[in-house]
């Protein structure tokens, strides 16, 4: 059996509007216990361009910027079995307490999707027509290959909802 590997908390306020959800860390995020640790996903450039906000490699900073723009983040998946990082290789996973959380937060009223698995992983949980809308977004990860400068023109959606 391969290794269990587990989320992180989310990182949410009262004052959250909208929720960026992820699958599952990879190893490198793992291995820092950072939200998008790998140092060629391209989420933490996207988010300092979007929110103009100078950039910084300090975790914690990250986070309060997140929080200062009313954003939460966490992902679909609370635990699972994968070799390596690839969304494809996930077996056997359990699912995060989304809705509990949305309940939770009643503020939030956007959901995002960062990539492909974590969007039919939330349309599962959720069902298509769901209270609270949520949104596919391409992928952060360096797998998913189109340009930085096409991901951040899809990740702007974000913008009118903060």
């Amino acid at each position: 059996m391969q290794n269990r590997i587990s989320s992180f908390p989310p990182i949410v306020n009262e004052d959250s509007k909208i929720i960026i959800l992820g699958s599952i860390p990879g190893v490198k995020s793992l291995e820092k216990q950072q939200y998008y640790g790998h140092p060629q996903n391209k989420f933490w450039k996207i988010m300092f361009e979007l929110l103009n906000e100078n950039f910084t490699e300090d975790y914690q900073e990250r986070i309060n910027i997140l929080k200062k723009h009313n954003i939460a983040l966490w992902d679909v998946i609370d635990s699972c079995e994968r070799k390596g990082s690839l969304d494809s290789e996930i077996k056997n996973e359990e699912a995060n307490q989304i809705k509990e959380l949305l309940e939770e937060y009643p503020n939030i009223k956007t959901i995002f999707c960062n990539g492909g698995k974590s969007f039919k992983n939330l349309q599962k949980i959720l069902g298509k027509n769901f209270k609270v809308p949520f949104y596919l977004l391409p992928s952060t990860s360096p797998l998913h290959t189109i340009s930085f400068e096409k991901k951040l023109e899809d990740w702007k959606a974000i913008l009118k909802f903060l």
